[in-house]
């Protein structure tokens, strides 16, 4: 189960408890704006949010492995993440 929320992070919004991947997407080290994939161990399509102006998304999501691909316009580029239980997963990418 995955839900997921447009903008960016913001620290505040975390709930205890809850398993969280966030980061930031960049291009030539400034923040670019797209979309950003949640797939599952098995490469399947889980949800999909907009980076926020300053290219970060966030997801909640069950523990496991996930890649979380990022869609901007000209480059896609993929990041493999470990979600633990209740924990913040962060990932940095850059296209």
């Amino acid at each position: 189960m995955c839900g997921a929320k447009a903008g960016g992070p913001d620290a505040s919004t975390i709930k205890p408890g809850e398993t969280t991947i966030q980061g930031q997407v960049t291009r030539n080290g400034e923040p670019v704006a797209g979309y950003v994939r949640l797939l599952d161990s098995t490469e399947e399509f889980t949800a999909e949010v907009p980076t926020s102006a300053t290219g970060q998304f966030r997801f909640y999501a069950a523990e496991g492995t996930w890649t979380v691909r990022a869609l901007v316009p000209g480059a896609t580029a993929d990041r493999t993440v470990v979600a633990r239980k209740g924990g913040l997963a962060e990932v940095a990418i850059a296209v």
